[in-house]
């Protein structure tokens, strides 16, 4: 079984790359992130900045494995591992109360 959240990149039916992260809960709340291409394929630079865009990271030390549905119309697919990026630290405003 896979660790949620997941990310995965596939090809789109419109044609084009698309990643999205795989919560757990109901596909139409998942976090997706269109590249708007066919080609080049994304390299992993450009997925790392999408899922940073999202609020995700790779999980450290695991890297992406293409796989491909097993339906008729085989589709390729990547996917790895993430996690959710940490909130971002508040700092208090400056001239505060002394």
């Amino acid at each position: 079984m896979a660790l949620l959240p997941e990310a995965r990149m596939v090809l789109d039916v419109s044609g084009t790359w698309k990643l999205f992260v795989v919560t757990g809960y109901e596909p139409r709340d998942w976090p997706v992130h269109s590249f708007g291409r066919i080609t080049p394929v994304p390299d992993v630079p450009q997925r790392v900045a999408a899922l940073a865009a999202l609020g995700y990271a790779v999980r450290d030390g695991i890297e992406w494995k293409w796989d491909a549905t097993t339906a008729p119309r085989r589709r390729l697919f990547a996917k790895i591992p993430v996690r959710p990026l940490a909130a971002p630290a508040t700092v208090p405003p400056a001239g505060g109360a002394a």
